[in-house]
């Protein structure tokens, strides 16, 4: 039988084993000397043969809460404070988890409790602004961040904290002043260096922006993306001659946005070799002079590789620079064949409401259906559903056509049929952009940091036009603009084309 997690290599002496106080010093100086599993056993070791014991609770709290084991956290801190309730950093302790777990409005309430008991308690402060921030309360969330950053001028964390906050507000320059300063205090804080490169991109300053956008490699949320290839890494040196494989990272329309640096790669001699999502690529398939393979299946032979997102960085783009903003990708003609004898001969509009639910900011970009009904009831529209997922059925009236979405070139060719795209920052606005379809996306409040500030265009993509929120969650007022704007423009479409809907074709939609 396998000894449990963190249980110690050999056999503890039995009358250590025995005594709960042993016990606990060993699983004190585990945790001291960053052996948190082994942390953990012990202390759990020494509760279960003293329950009363204050210490060993405290620390096991510790210990899980620095192992990142949230769940864990919150019930072993629920325990500890029943025996010691006036403890900031078990309220503390409590908030840090139930952030973790999704809960702000918890979170917020037990670190309320946390600074009332220890006001002087920066840590508490940081997180207490941290979960305001997940209700975007962004007003509160700046106060609480800058009262931890007072009490501890030293916590690098609540700096770059703060810098996010106030990138979300767009106060750009005060963002990256406020990265400067956790970076001076800690050089090594991957999240004050994404944070600065964020506030950076969404300036426009794209060089500086991209030099700190290779933080990323060492930020938790993408780490897992970058895989260490054998070979040498391709600087921007002449790829004359020279087989280049890049390497997607991040979501499908992170890669369908640089697939426009793979023609830069051909166009200097290289031959760029694409290692991607299998359902990406078939869209790519019909690029020139460009090969793509399944990423996770056997690589070809390279002379040098680069991840996906570097190349920007490689290429020197700045915002006159970026390449192929009119579009870049075409639809199979066939599958739009097949598209354009199903679909109906009135203005066409697509509609992708939703994101992937599990993006770390999809509540905020994502469409509840209900929000869609002015929309819907603008006359003299054919809507066709782009959403594929489990949210495709969710608008009543919508067919899914998502049985026949099977991969990404597969939705191009629908787009392709499309006179224009309604949709939520997702994919969906990418493969239009890249096809060089007419697009608007709905954009929150506090925009990704492709989209800019306070512009209705967009560098990347000449087609595309965008609607903000004007005010966090404000989805809608966006709505009532875009139902504007869409009345016009069937308007015209119909002073253009006629009213001559031709209802056979329409009963052939499937």
């Amino acid at each position: 039988m396998l000894p449990p997690v963190g249980a110690p290599a050999g056999p503890l002496d039995p009358a250590i084993e025995e005594d709960p106080r042993a016990l606990y010093v060993l699983g004190l100086v585990g945790l001291r000397a960053g052996h948190l599993d082994e942390a953990i056993y012990l202390l759990r070791e020494a509760l279960r043969r003293d329950p009363t014991h204050e210490g060993a609770q405290r620390n096991l709290v510790r210990a899980l809460l620095a192992a990142g084991r949230a769940t864990e956290t919150l019930a072993a801190a629920d325990d500890a404070c029943a025996a010691q309730p006036d403890s900031a950093e078990l309220h503390f302790a409590r908030g840090t988890a139930l952030n973790a777990l999704r809960q702000p409005a918890a979170a917020c309430a037990a670190l309320e409790r946390s600074v009332a008991l220890d006001p002087e308690f920066a840590p508490a402060w940081l997180n207490l602004g941290n979960a305001c921030a997940d209700l975007d309360d962004w007003t509160a969330a700046e106060a609480h961040v800058r009262r931890a950053v007072t009490l501890d001028p030293t916590l690098a964390e609540a700096q770059a904290s703060l810098g996010y906050l106030l990138t979300v507000q767009g106060r750009l320059a005060e963002a990256e002043a406020a990265c400067d300063a956790a970076i001076a205090v800690r050089p090594d804080l991957v999240q004050a260096h994404w944070n600065r490169a964020v506030a950076a991109l969404l300036a426009g300053d794209l060089p500086r922006g991209f030099a700190g956008y290779e933080w990323r490699k060492k930020h938790d949320r993408f780490r897992h993306d970058f895989i260490g290839l054998p070979g040498p890494v391709w600087t921007g040196d002449d790829p004359v001659g020279r087989t280049i494989l890049v390497h997607a990272e991040q979501g499908f329309g992170d890669t369908i946005q640089f697939a426009r640096y793979l023609a830069q790669i051909a166009d200097r001699g290289g031959h760029p070799v694409l290692a991607c999502d299998r359902v990406l690529v078939p869209l790519f398939a019909g690029m020139a002079g460009v090969d793509v393979v399944a990423r996770g299946t056997a690589l070809p032979p390279y002379d040098a590789w680069i991840d996906q997102m570097s190349l920007p960085l490689r290429f020197g783009t700045t915002l006159d620079s970026i390449p192929c903003p009119e579009g870049y990708l075409r639809a199979d003609p066939c599958r739009v064949a097949r598209w354009e004898a199903m679909l109906p001969a009135e203005w066409r509009v697509g509609l992708a409401w939703a994101g992937n639910a599990l993006h770390n900011n999809d509540r905020r970009r994502s469409l509840t259906p209900a929000l869609l009904g002015p929309l819907l009831a603008v006359p003299g529209v054919t809507f066709v559903n782009l959403q594929v997922g489990p949210r495709a059925t969710s608008v009543p009236g919508l067919r899914d056509l998502s049985p026949w979405l099977v991969d990404y070139a597969e939705t191009a060719a629908l787009i392709a049929c499309l006179d224009l795209v309604i949709a939520v920052d997702t994919s969906v606005v990418h493969v239009a952009g890249a096809l060089g379809v007419p697009a608007w996306v709905l954009l929150p409040h506090a925009p990704d940091w492709r989209w800019l500030l306070g512009r209705a265009d967009s560098p990347w993509y000449r087609s595309l036009r965008l609607f903000r929120q004007p005010a966090p969650g404000d989805w809608p007022a966006v709505i009532a603009e875009v139902v504007a704007a869409l009345r016009a423009g069937e308007a015209r479409w119909r002073a253009k084309h006629g009213d001559d809907g031709n209802p056979l074709v329409r009963s052939q939609f499937p």
